[in-house]
């Protein structure tokens, strides 16, 4: 099968970043698909695992985690799913990725495919929607279908791929109040479109913008984004017992120690962690996937894909 391969960790302007290779099409067992990769999406952390010595080797690895595509084969555990289905899926870090004709991928990180929408369309959302969902609502413990007035969410960098689902995730909430943050008058418009009650502006001090805006303080902060940065004046914005949620990866340490008078909480989000680790409650990714795409075939969430780069080569994802 054709595949799109790294060796070395490389600049991806340098010709030997990426590769057009030919790899066996994977066999599946127990619990596996095999995937035949319609749409695939490039992530951030596709570019952090190429750039990464340490994945340097003798044997290609093929990198891709969103995913859209229809099931070829299962194995003998598989009860989910059966050949001739639609899906779409994150991946696995340790597994080869999607950047390929036919991957193979456990069943119980896979979803079936909103119908509402192409396989283009599809892979733009998976890894977004799932890390989203997984901060909101299992790091957060936030309920999309229980009233809830006394949340007062502010999303750090809203107008992102995470941020933009996560918008339109947390207007299901009933009740709650979403603050978005953005700098660009385009990015005001698109956070507000998204659903934001209110816009702050995050090139200024947070906690400073939330005053101007009517808020004393808010109880969840989703920082996706310069947490570093924005650290100090998010635990000054955050309530008593309220909780801070990130998914980026801090430029410096910060002190935890600010965050005990308040007995705030910290809450990590990393959508691989179930799938790496095979956790005991891994499938819950398979439902996630499930609502999500019926969220989106009800109308309540949009695709976030605003670009499309034609075939799957190492020529288009050096894009």
């Amino acid at each position: 099968m054709k595949a799109v391969g790294y060796l070395h960790a490389l600049p991806i302007d340098h010709p030997e970043a990426l590769h057009d290779i030919e790899l066996p099409v994977p066999e599946v067992s127990g619990h596996d698909l095999l995937v035949e990769v319609r749409a695939v999406s490039v992530n951030p952390v596709d570019t952090k695992l190429r750039r990464n010595p340490a994945n340097n080797s003798d044997e290609y690895k093929v990198l891709g985690f969103d995913a859209a595509g229809i099931v070829k084969a299962v194995g003998e555990l598989v009860t989910l799913f059966r050949p001739g289905d639609e899906v779409w899926y994150a991946g696995s870090i340790p597994r080869q990725g999607s950047n390929a004709e036919f991957q193979r991928v456990d069943e119980r990180i896979v979803g079936r495919k909103p119908a509402r929408l192409d396989f283009a369309q599809a892979a733009a959302l998976p890894l977004t929607g799932m890390t989203a969902w997984e901060l909101l609502f299992d790091r957060f413990g936030l309920n999309p279908d229980i009233a809830q007035p006394d949340v007062e969410l502010l999303i750090v960098g809203a107008g992102g791929g995470v941020g933009s689902v996560m918008l339109q995730l947390a207007n299901l909430i009933p009740q709650a109040t979403i603050i978005s943050t953005a700098s660009r008058p385009d990015t005001h418009t698109w956070v507000r479109r998204l659903g934001a009650d209110h816009v702050i502006d995050h090139s200024r001090n947070l906690f400073e913008e939330l005053q101007h805006a009517g808020f004393s303080g808010v109880t969840h902060v989703a920082s996706l984004t310069h947490t570093y940065q924005h650290y100090p004046a998010l635990v000054n914005a955050l309530r008593p017992q309220g909780k801070l949620g990130l998914i980026d990866d801090p430029s410096g340490p910060i002190d935890i120690i600010q965050m005990k008078r308040k007995s705030l909480s910290l809450h990590w989000e990393f959508m691989f962690t179930r799938p790496f680790y095979a956790t005991h409650d891994m499938i819950r990714q398979h439902h996630i996937l499930n609502r999500l795409a019926r969220l989106v075939d009800e109308g309540h969430i949009q695709s976030t894909m605003n670009a499309h780069y034609g075939v799957i080569n190492a020529e288009n994802l050096r894009l």
